[in-house]
């Protein structure tokens, strides 16, 4: 047991099979980018709009029902979790997007491009 961890160093492990995050932008980020597909969890603010897109648009994870008091129960995380791990289509899909990612973000990959035009328009 640690009393913290990198985040990014343990989504990175290959033993980790997926990611229950709040999808906040940056555990989004995260998670993506080392081909980690989504239990989500969300609380607030933008993490609902992340967790839309994780889910229903990327369909790298998915999204938990609440019961008739508001509660996700024990059942709904063991049945999310088997349905997950259980289909092979959401570690492609991630591993897709996290080698897109990659591909974005090296010397002449567009994420690359448009933040070295950033930094001159800022010099300029």
């Amino acid at each position: 047991m640690v009393g913290w961890a990198s985040q990014q160093k343990v989504l990175a492990h290959p033993s980790i099979a997926c990611f229950l995050s709040h999808c906040g932008w940056n555990s989004t980020i995260e998670g993506l980018t080392n081909g980690v597909p989504f239990l989500c969890w969300p609380y607030f603010a933008d993490q609902f709009l992340n967790e839309s897109y994780i889910s229903d648009v990327w369909k790298v994870g998915l999204k938990f029902n609440k019961n008739e008091n508001g509660i996700i129960t024990q059942g709904e995380i063991k049945n999310k979790l088997e349905q997950l791990l259980g289909d092979e289509n959401f570690k492609a899909r991630a591993s897709k997007l996290k080698e897109l990612a990659m591909t974005s973000v090296k010397e002449g990959g567009q994420s690359n491009k448009t933040f070295k035009n950033f930094i001159e328009w800022i010099k300029s």
